[in-house]
């Protein structure tokens, strides 16, 4: 079974599905401890990768090179890549889904924003007309093979938001994505317009959507939840407090401790890497 028939089964089966996002080798090597499921996600890659904010200066190339390690590295872990407009051009988009396909991914969303592209929780999004994003979605559904698609809508009225949702469902796609809902309601008003298309809802840290656990989620009927920066808003906190804690002990690293206490070192860091070779990472499971 390849990888998008097993993240299509995931998503079906009961509960919601966590996806968490990683930005590189490194928070993907930890992630793998704890959750079966990766979302590649845009804000932390471009954050990453770039040093830029998430407003389109994703290259596709990179994401696909980093798709190729992540699964050289972590065979049975879901891969969900955003791939934010299919990089504008619908030919480019449909190239994308190819080369991710054959990359190993699981699944990709794409998105109807129009250029310069944001953030889905950011303010100033614009969204192509209907028609022109529906054109494309098709036809990056008729260039993959068993990949999951995940259609995303950014529109913000509730009256188009909802009749986008309701023409994604239809769409053919295999799950629906409104990013930056705002409301438990706004949730349930999505559910029921896109009827048994699986819904797919994201949380970020400092986002518009509300915070809430996979049980919830469950209730809401939402399938699968994408978490897109957990490690990388996590990794600047730490790396700030370890530099603040540097600094004013004049430039003294602090005692590694043992394993599950104290500061990492490269015993530790080194064991964390050591499973990724070869491709001999498993499940979180079998961590």
């Amino acid at each position: 079974m390849g990888p998008g028939h097993r993240l299509r089964d995931a998503i079906a089966d009961p509960g919601t599905t966590p996806l968490i996002g990683i930005h590189d080798m490194y928070s993907a090597s930890l992630a793998a401890r704890h959750y079966d499921g990766f979302f590649l996600s845009g804000f932390g890659f471009a954050a990453s990768y770039y040093g830029l904010p998430d407003i389109g200066f994703i290259a596709w190339p990179d994401v696909v090179a980093f798709a190729e390690r992540l699964r050289s590295a972590f065979p049975a872990q879901h891969l969900l890549v955003d791939i934010d407009d299919g990089y504008a051009d619908p030919e480019v988009a449909c190239h994308v889904v190819r080369r991710l396909e054959r990359a190993g991914a699981s699944g990709v969303i794409l998105e109807d924003q129009e250029r310069p592209r944001r953030c889905g929780h950011a303010d100033g999004k614009r969204i192509l007309p209907l028609d022109a994003y529906l054109d494309k979605l098709h036809r990056v559904l008729d260039s993959r093979d068993e990949l999951v698609v995940v259609a995303r809508t950014d529109a913000v009225e509730e009256e188009e938001i909802l009749r986008r949702a309701a023409a994604l469902a239809k769409s053919g796609a295999d799950v629906v994505l409104v990013d930056g809902v705002r409301s438990v309601a706004a949730i349930r008003r999505v559910r029921e317009v896109v009827a048994d298309t699986p819904l797919l809802f994201n949380q970020i840290g400092g986002g518009k959507s509300p915070r809430l656990s996979l049980t919830e989620l469950t209730e809401l009927g939402v399938d699968v939840a994408i978490y897109s920066t957990p490690c990388l808003f996590a990794a600047h906190q730490a790396i700030e407090g370890a530099l603040r804690e540097l600094k004013a002990s004049d430039g003294r690293l602090p005692a590694p401790g043992d394993e599950g206490g104290g500061a990492v070192g490269v015993r530790e860091a080194t064991a964390l890497l050591e499973a990724n070779l070869g491709g001999g990472r498993r499940t979180a499971a079998g961590a």
